[in-house]
């Protein structure tokens, strides 16, 4: 399988949205943690001192070898079996920007959970509101972006969601404008990437948390396997 590299690479350097991710999710993150497509292993650092036993999941060839390289001497597992190839279990299953790159998500979704120890966590980042789909989407190879409906439909059995948030809400606007007057662009440039980064990034976290978020780009959900 081939992943378009490109996406990956600009958004590497998006190193404080990263952080708001994991300040979010943190608390979720424990024991034998399963990071499902890891790109190039970007994420991967911001919790890699909570917990020594990791395994990063990646299908794509060239990314596969990357994390090989970047995590060799680390302890860090690398495989490129899917989530339902893996045999053991986890206490913490990630998918930060992946879900959407999966046609059959709703089964990926009760997959990983059977992949769960009890009480451990699904943790799910996904890009919102599908009326944003824009070239971008499509180049990267996703299916489509989701509606906090999705998840609130979603009938997992013994499980109880923890988290089911908006984030990024300045980050809206900034892809929406950029959809409306950049409607032939592919990928944002590392220059837009900077400046959502470095300036709105920091302020979307206080305007998120005004807001509730109740509103963003995208949906972060987190569900306990009870």
């Amino acid at each position: 399988m081939k992943y378009p590299g490109e996406e990956l690479d600009n958004f590497d350097k998006a190193t404080v949205w990263r952080k708001y991710i994991y300040f979010e999710i943190k608390k979720y993150v424990f024991g034998k943690v399963l990071e499902v497509g890891a790109g190039i292993g970007s994420f991967t650092n911001n919790y890699m001192g909570r917990t020594s036993d990791i395994t990063l999941s990646e299908v794509d060839e060239s990314n596969f070898e990357i994390i090989k390289d970047k995590f060799k001497n680390t302890g860090v597992k690398i495989t490129k079996k899917t989530t339902g190839e893996l045999n053991q279990r986890f206490n913490t299953i990630m998918y930060l920007n992946v879900l959407e790159h999966i046609e059959k998500d709703k089964e990926e979704i009760e997959t990983s959970l059977q992949k769960l120890e009890k009480g451990g966590h699904l943790i799910i980042l996904v890009p919102a509101h599908n009326k944003l789909y824009s070239n971008f989407d499509k180049a990267v190879g996703h299916f489509k972006r989701y509606e906090m409906s999705f998840f609130e439909d979603l009938e997992l059995k013994n499980s109880e969601i923890q988290k089911i948030v908006y984030l990024d809400s300045m980050g809206y606007f900034l892809y929406y404008l950029n959809k409306i007057f950049f409607s032939n662009e592919t990928y944002p440039s590392k220059f837009k990437i900077f400046i959502w980064d470095k300036i709105f990034t920091p302020s979307t976290f206080i305007i998120d948390k005004l807001l509730m978020n109740k509103f963003g780009k995208n949906i972060l959900y987190v569900v306990k396997k009870l």
